[in-house]
């Protein structure tokens, strides 16, 4: 099953009781999904998090079943 989902990106600020609002356009009762990353705009911290999972893939059992597949 595929998943089409449209990217959104707000700059905001946040205010002094840690809240940040906006508004998107979208209907009352609409599901979306959010993710909040800090300010830094060098995408450093997101290109970590996607590799510091990497070594699950390497997994000699895991190949070999799936070579075999």
């Amino acid at each position: 099953m595929s998943v089409q989902r449209t990217a959104l990106v707000y700059e905001v600020e946040v205010d002094e009781n840690g809240r940040v609002e906006f508004s998107v356009p979208y209907p009352k009762g609409s599901v979306v999904s959010v993710v909040v990353l800090d300010g830094n705009n060098d995408m450093a911290g997101l290109l970590r998090a996607s590799e510091s999972s990497l070594g699950f893939w390497d997994n000699p059992l895991d190949d070999e079943d799936w070579n075999d597949a």
